[in-house]
């Protein structure tokens, strides 16, 4: 049994683009030559392959791949065509590429309500996923499965609707389509087979796991630095967002003064800031944080 590590991930797209960014924060150092369909990383013992988004989940099933980072409505869907990929674990939300199935029509159009599908044709690149939809709503409706350019099966005269991806809906409103209902939110899943793995390859997923929770926890934290009045540092350090024991020193030369370091696990707002300023921190620094652990 092998204990390199092996991970699917998409080979082109932005869910390729923001899962390499993941892998290279995480310290794997991979360097992918031009139309290779394989890599191996510097700083663990893994091995990255490149494919298809929509093979991912069967190339896990299969363990011909240990992990793959694929997308939620794309899990779904297989997992609801293929039951060999119905016992794949999730191991981690990854918070990225996230996006939403929705349902949209002709904004010209009748179309305003789910109930307004019966009996109509709805272009789709996931007839599975829609389906169950359907069928919980008790709606009767056709499902023209197509693979891409989903949003212009309407003014092809192929659909009445479409059930497609949406992150900002610029697309939509490119092609005269409005939403008018939400099917499933989706982000980036990282995944797991059910085969059996050496001692070294869950060793291995343990260290990136530790590696991926620091850089999420990273991403949603941020270093505030300031400079407060002794006589408000309560009150000052009250206002910080989900502040853990701040760090509170006197000030060099300032009698009156105190410097306050926090690390603050909630969202910083400019409403935030000016509180504070209010009550009369000054110098206030607000800092990305690259990597955290424990």
């Amino acid at each position: 049994m092998s204990d390199i590590l092996r991970i699917a991930v998409q080979k082109k797209g932005r869910l390729a683009t923001d899962s390499n960014r993941l892998l290279d924060e995480a310290g794997l150092g991979f360097f992918r030559n031009p139309g290779a369909l394989t890599c191996r990383a510097r700083g663990l013992p893994v091995e990255l392959l490149f494919v298809r988004d929509d093979d991912i989940p069967s190339l896990v099933a299969k363990g011909v791949c240990n992990l793959g980072i694929a997308g939620e409505n794309v899990l779904r869907e297989e997992a609801l065509e293929n039951p060999d990929t119905q016992e794949l674990q999730t191991v981690r939300a990854l918070g990225f590429s996230r996006c939403t199935l929705k349902l949209a029509a002709p904004k010209e159009g009748k179309i305003r309500t789910v109930s307004d599908l019966q009996g109509l044709k709805i272009a789709t690149s996931y007839p599975q996923i829609l389906g169950v939809y359907l069928k919980e709503k008790n709606i009767q409706a056709k499902c023209v499965t197509l693979k891409g350019a989903v949003e212009i099966a309407p003014a092809l005269g192929l659909a009445d609707a479409i059930c497609d991806l949406v992150s900002s809906g610029a697309t939509l409103a490119a092609n005269g389509l409005c939403d008018f209902a939400r099917v499933m939110k989706s982000e980036a899943l990282l995944v797991r087979s059910n085969t059996r793995w050496s001692a070294a390859q869950e060793t291995t997923l343990a260290r990136l796991l530790r590696r991926i929770d620091g850089i999420i926890a990273s991403r949603a934290t941020k270093y505030i630095m300031l400079n407060a009045p002794k006589s408000a540092v309560d009150e000052i350090t009250a206002l910080l967002p989900g502040a853990d024991a701040p760090t509170i020193m006197p000030l060099a030369g300032r009698d009156d003064q105190m410097a306050v370091h926090a690390v603050c696990r909630e969202e910083i707002f400019w409403d935030t800031l000016e509180a504070l300023e209010a009550r009369g921190a000054n110098a206030i620094l607000v800092l990305p944080i690259e990597k955290m652990m424990g």
